[in-house]
C-alpha cells in the first residue's frame, strides 16, 4: 500500500504587487485545500521563506532542498498575484514531480484603475518557464477559490498524482515466465526499468509451491483465518472439502513473498505449472489479493499489472480493479463487449452470489475458479502497452449492461461505438487483456500521461477533446 499523499504547497507572488493581499490569498487557498482534502499531508514553506510565499529566485534553492527532504509527491503552485516565474521554474525543474498550476481569478480594478494582482497574466508567463525547465504540469482554468472548477480540478489532480506514483518505480513480482503460447505478453524489461523505474522481481513458481505445501500440511493461524474469510466471500458448496485451506495457503505464500520483496503487484503464470504442482486453479486467490489493493494479473501480464496499478491510483485505492479479456461481442447488441476472465475478479465488485468451481478450460479441471457477475455501473477500461520503444495508454469508458450468462467472472460493457474501439485496439500495440475499474476516470488517465515519460494517451470514447473539456469545466 502506498503512503499518504504528500503535497508541496508553493504559493508565489511578485514583490511589485501588494504583499498583504498576496498573504490573504495564500491563507485562503491553503484553508480551502485543507478542507477539500483533509486526508493528504500539505508541506508549507512557512519555515523557509517570508510569509511562506516564494517571491525571489534567491530563495529557490532553499525551497527545493527543503521539499526534496520532505519527499513530496507533487507541487501545488498557486499564484497569489503575478508570481515569480523564474523561481517557480527553478523549483519545479529541480524537483521533477507533478505540478499543479493555478491562480485565483482577479477582482475588478479599483476605482483609480489600479489592479492588485494580475494573476492570470503571471500564469501565462510561468507556463512558458515551466516548459523551458522541462517540468510537466497540470493547469486549472483561472477561477475563484470557491468555484467548482477549482475544487474539482484540485481533487482530480490528487487522483492524477496517485495514479502516477502507483505506476512509476513500481515493483512487479513475476512468478515464473509467461505461458509459452502467450507471446502477446512479451515485454522489454530493461526498457521499462530505464524509462519508468519499473523493477521486475522474478521467482519460480516451484518456490511458492514449496511454501504453499508446507502451509497446507501445517496450517498457521494466518492460513486458517484466511480460509474463513474466503468462505465469507464465495460459496465453496460444490468443491472438495479442504479446498479453502489450499487456496488460503497459496494466498499466504504469495503475500509472504510479496512482503519480503516489497512488491506493489504480481504477474502470475497461472497455468499450467501451478495446476501440476498444487492441483488448484489460482483464479479466486488472484481476485482476493487484488481486492486487498495488491493486483495479481493472469498469464504473467506485467503491462497489465502496471495498468491496474495506475487505475488503482485513479480511485485512491478505494475500490478494486480487475483484469479482463476482451472476449466476444454481445450476441444482440452491436455496441457491447464481454469483459471476462476465468475467475480472478474481486468478489467485492459482484452482484449476487459468487461460487467456487472447477476450471472448465484447463485440461485438469482443477478447482479454484470463481463464478461471479459484476455489478452495474460506469466502467473505465485501460491498457498500457508498447512496441519498438513506443508506449501508449489506451483508455475508454462504458457502462455495464445485460447479457447472456458466462462461467467465470464477467460483465458486458456497452459503449457508444464498439467498432471504433475494436479498430483502435487492433491497430494499436494492444492485446486482449485490459484493466478496468468502476467509475469515469478517462480524464485522470489523460492527465497522468503528462508525467509518464514518452507515453501517448490513446482514447477511444470519450475523445481527447471531450476529456479536455471535462477538466476545463470541473468534472471529477
Amino acid at each position: 500500500m502506498k503512503q499518504k499523499l504528500k503535497l508541496g504547497y508553493v504559493p508565489t507572488r511578485r514583490p511589485s504587487f501588494p504583499r498583504n493581499d498576496a498573504v490573504l490569498q495564500k491563507d485562503a487557498i491553503l484553508s480551502a485545500i485543507r478542507t477539500m482534502a483533509p486526508e493528504i499531508e500539505i508541506v508549507t514553506l512557512d519555515t523557509v521563506v517570508q510569509d511562506g510565499i516564494l517571491f525571489s529566485a534567491k530563495d529557490a534553492p532553499a525551497v527545493y532542498r527543503y521539499l526534496i527532504r520532505q519527499e513530496v509527491d507533487a507541487l501545488f503552485i498557486p499564484h497569489c498575484n503575478f508570481g515569480c516565474e523564474e523561481a517557480v521554474g527553478m523549483v519545479a525543474g529541480r524537483i521533477a514531480k507533478p505540478v499543479l498550476l493555478w491562480g485565483p481569478r482577479d477582482a475588478a480594478p479599483e476605482n483609480e484603475g489600479v489592479r492588485a494582482r494580475d494573476t492570470q497574466c503571471g500564469l501565462f508567463a510561468t507556463s512558458k518557464i515551466l516548459q523551458r525547465a522541462g517540468a510537466a504540469f497540470t493547469y486549472i482554468t483561472n477561477s475563484t477559490v470557491t468555484s467548482s472548477v477549482f475544487t474539482q480540478g484540485f481533487l482530480s489532480f490528487l487522483r492524477t498524482v496517485d495514479a502516477v506514483r502507483h505506476f512509476l518505480r513500481a515493483r512487479i513480482g513475476q512468478i515464473s515466465p509467461r505461458p509459452k503460447d502467450f507471446c502477446s505478453v512479451i515485454i522489454n524489461e530493461g526498457e521499462l526499468q530505464e524509462r519508468f523505474g519499473t523493477q521486475v522481481v522474478p521467482t519460480d513458481i516451484a518456490k511458492i509451491a514449496v511454501e504453499t505445501k508446507r502451509l497446507i500440511s501445517r496450517p498457521t493461524d494466518e492460513v486458517l483465518s484466511c480460509a474463513e474469510e474466503m468462505k465469507k466471500h464465495a460459496s465453496f458448496a460444490t468443491v472438495s472439502s479442504g479446498l479453502d485451506r489450499k487456496l488460503a495457503a497459496f494466498e499466504t505464500a504469495v503475500l509472504h513473498w510479496a512482503k519480503e520483496e516489497e512488491l506493489d503487484a504480481v504477474a502470475l503464470q497461472c497455468w499450467d505449472t501451478l495446476q501440476i504442482e498444487l492441483g488448484i486453479s489460482s483464479c479466486f486467490v488472484q481476485g482476493e489479493l487484488t481486492q486487498m489493493g495488491f493486483p495479481v494479473t493472469c498469464e504473467t501480464d506485467i503491462h497489465g499489472a502496471l495498468t491496474s496499478l495506475l487505475l488503482q491510483g485513479c480511485v485512491h485505492d478505494a475500490e478494486s480493479t480487475f483484469l479482463a479479456d476482451l472476449t466476444i461481442r454481445h450476441p444482440e447488441n452491436d455496441n457491447a463487449e464481454l469483459l471476462w476472465h476465468c475467475g480472478p475478479f474481486p468478489t467485492s465488485l459482484a452482484q449476487g452470489e459468487c461460487s467456487i468451481d472447477k476450471h472448465y478450460l484447463l485440461p485438469g479441471r482443477e478447482e479454484g475458479l470463481c463464478n461471479c457477475q459484476l455489478r452495474n455501473g460506469d466502467l473505465t477500461v485501460a491498457r498500457f502497452d508498447g512496441i519498438r520503444g513506443k508506449y501508449s495508454l489506451f483508455c475508454g469508458e462504458g457502462k455495464a449492461t445485460k447479457g447472456p450468462y458466462n462461467k467465470g467472472g464477467y460483465v458486458y460493457m456497452e459503449v457508444p461505438d464498439w467498432p471504433l474501439w475494436e479498430e483502435k485496439l487492433i491497430y494499436g500495440p494492444y492485446i486482449h487483456h485490459v484493466s478496468a475499474v468502476f467509475g469515469q476516470w478517462a480524464h485522470i488517465v489523460y492527465d497522468a500521461c503528462r508525467y509518464l515519460p514518452g507515453v501517448c494517451f490513446d482514447p477511444a470514447q470519450p475523445t481527447q477533446e471531450e476529456v479536455q473539456a471535462r477538466r476545463r469545466n470541473g468534472f471529477c
